[in-house]
């Protein structure tokens, strides 16, 4: 796949072997980002960050890769300090960012706000995240601790727990995990459960998700176990919150049930859902994940901007 100039929105948006093809050069920068080897290929290239929702390792990822590459970063500190509190639409705002920038960087809490951009941007749009919608970068680093950790992403059994009606890290990774050969377990509440549309997407990829309730008979076979958090900021009604808040908790007990290779990951930030005490194990791997943003951010800016 030719990346050039290309907007990243979905994680449909690339095949199977692209997908790879983003991997195997993450590995290649995997150095760099770790400050062990210097290189400047994206010296004279600028990054504009555009987020509308509060973000901790996304931005940072973002910006840690470019100037890694030797290019700089535009952002603003929050929303509140743009022409957006006089009025100003995003679609104006993407046409005056991307003068100043060579590729945007975008989080919203809309959906489909990414792809609105990409509409009006004559430069490369990479979405961060648009509402509980799709986060395809996330997919992406996630992908790659699978593979780093694992060497192999086919056949591998991996469970997705907690928030899958409103987590839009486990809907992109849903699709490439199935797309990559995957076999999925959703383990959710009732009222949390993955949307039909993505169970519908992966059944058309070959692959028959299970759906349980209980995670001890869930991981008892799992390779990976993927936890995220109860979205409480997605719920239209508090109450329907309460309800669910606290439903999954990880801990030293519940992985006893598990296979000592078992590793778990967590896109973070997480509340309750894991006990610190399973930091402790082997098998917690999401702080190394939180890292992995960085080379595979490296390597999709590297692609994008044909550095």
């Amino acid at each position: 796949m030719d990346f050039r100039g290309t907007d990243l929105i979905s994680i449909a948006d690339l095949s199977k072997e692209a997908i790879y093809e983003v991997l195997d050069v993450a590995r290649e920068m995997t150095p760099i980002a770790r400050g062990e080897m210097m290189d400047e290929r994206l010296k004279g290239k600028v990054l504009a960050t555009l987020f509308f929702e509060p973000s901790t390792r996304t931005r940072l990822s973002f910006e840690s890769a470019t100037q890694r590459l030797g290019g700089r970063v535009l952002s603003f500190g929050m929303p509140e300090a743009t022409s957006i509190t006089k009025g100003e639409t995003l679609a104006d705002t993407v046409r005056m960012v991307e003068a100043y920038s060579d590729i945007l960087v975008l989080r919203h809490p809309q959906e489909g706000a990414a792809r609105l951009a990409a509409e009006f941007s004559e430069k490369p749009v990479i979405n961060a995240g648009d509402g509980a919608g799709q986060h395809p970068t996330q997919t992406l680093l996630d992908l790659f601790t699978i593979w780093d950790e694992k060497e192999v992403i086919e056949g591998i059994r991996v469970v997705l727990l907690g928030d899958l009606k409103y987590g839009r890290t486990v809907h992109s990774l849903a699709y490439a995990l199935a797309l990559l050969g995957a076999e999925l377990t959703l383990v959710a509440p009732p009222t949390l459960q993955m949307p039909r549309e993505i169970v519908d997407l992966v059944r058309e990829l070959g692959r028959e998700p299970k759906q349980v309730e209980d995670p001890r008979e869930a991981i008892k076979d799992a390779d990976v176990l993927y936890v995220t958090r109860i979205q409480k900021e997605r719920f239209p009604d508090p109450q329907e919150y309460l309800k669910v808040a606290g439903s999954y908790r990880i801990d030293l007990p519940l992985l006893r049930d598990g296979r000592k290779d078992l590793i778990i990951m967590h896109p973070l930030p997480r509340v309750k859902e894991i006990a610190p005490e399973v930091d402790r194990t082997p098998h917690a791997l999401y702080f190394r994940q939180a890292f992995n943003g960085v080379p595979v951010r490296m390597a999709l800016l590297s692609l994008i901007l044909g550095a």
